[in-house]
């Protein structure tokens, strides 16, 4: 059987940074004593500030900071492929940097990096609860993929997940897996997430990691939780609930082709 084992790490991250990434080591070491091979941890695993523009003061520039290099040490230190939730990155504004998610192979090399396109400017229906992502993030503008030796990656990033047609970019035999970090609101996590994850995996015939925060966080956000590992089929193969810690899983690489084979809607899209 071809499979990769595959881990999405889900955290309460707080305001202290040494502390977050402390626990981001405890849960990377754990999954990869479970075999892991492919982690991908939520995103803001760093840090949940009080305001958005404390962000900020965490950016870093492009392929160089304590973020950065924590995350190619992890992946070099335990010999597995780490999609690096989100982090700030400077770019040509300092007062909005990018949310961008750095893909580490298993070497500890950076072999890509992910803007975060579609960002979180929302009202939630029916609560006092605004959200304004853009006034302190740029956002991308090209999706990605990335080989990886089971197969194409794509990345995205939580809010992303609401858009197909990012997905769609890529052909089917252009992609196995995708990686979701992600930091859903309690509300709108309770309402859509399952969904959201299920139909991405379905209408791509791909396994989706989704890392999610969870619990309420030392600024007063409430995250919803519900790490997942889908099947191409759409069956959650593991769902963490609200609790810290890591999912790991074997995804069968040839029960996805075999799927592909004999219902091969990709090959039907418009």
């Amino acid at each position: 059987m071809t499979s990769v084992r595959c881990a999405a790490v889900q955290m309460t991250s707080g305001l202290d940074v040494d502390a977050n990434l402390r626990a981001v080591a405890g849960h990377i070491n754990a999954a990869a004593a479970q075999g892991a091979q492919f982690i991908v941890l939520p995103e803001s695993f760093a840090a949940m500030g009080c305001k958005e523009v404390d962000r900020c003061a965490l950016a870093e520039p492009d392929g160089d900071g304590p973020l950065q290099n924590f995350l190619a040490e992890q992946a070099a230190c335990h010999t597995v492929w780490i999609v690096g939730g989100t982090i700030p990155i400077i770019g040509d504004d300092p007062a909005r940097p990018s949310a961008s998610s750095l893909v580490f192979a298993a070497d500890g090399h950076r072999v890509a990096r992910y803007d975060k396109i579609h960002l979180f400017d929302v009202g939630i229906p029916g609560r006092d609860e605004h959200y304004s992502e853009s006034a302190h993030t740029k956002a991308g503008s090209s999706p990605l993929i990335v080989p990886t030796p089971w197969g194409g990656l794509c990345v995205a990033v939580c809010y992303d997940v609401r858009c197909p047609e990012l997905f769609r970019s890529f052909s089917a035999s252009e992609m196995q897996l995708i990686a979701l970090p992600a930091a859903f609101t309690a509300t709108t996590g309770a309402a859509h997430w399952s969904i959201l994850l299920r139909a991405r995996a379905i209408e791509n015939q791909c396994f989706m990691v989704a890392a999610a925060q969870t619990g309420r966080h030392e600024n007063g956000r409430q995250t919803y939780g519900h790490s997942m590992l889908v099947s191409p089929w759409g069956k959650v193969i593991a769902d963490a609930g609200t609790d810290t810690g890591v999912i790991v899983a074997d995804l069968d690489l040839d029960a996805q082709a075999d799927i592909r084979r004999q219902f091969p809607v990709p090959k039907h899209h418009l």
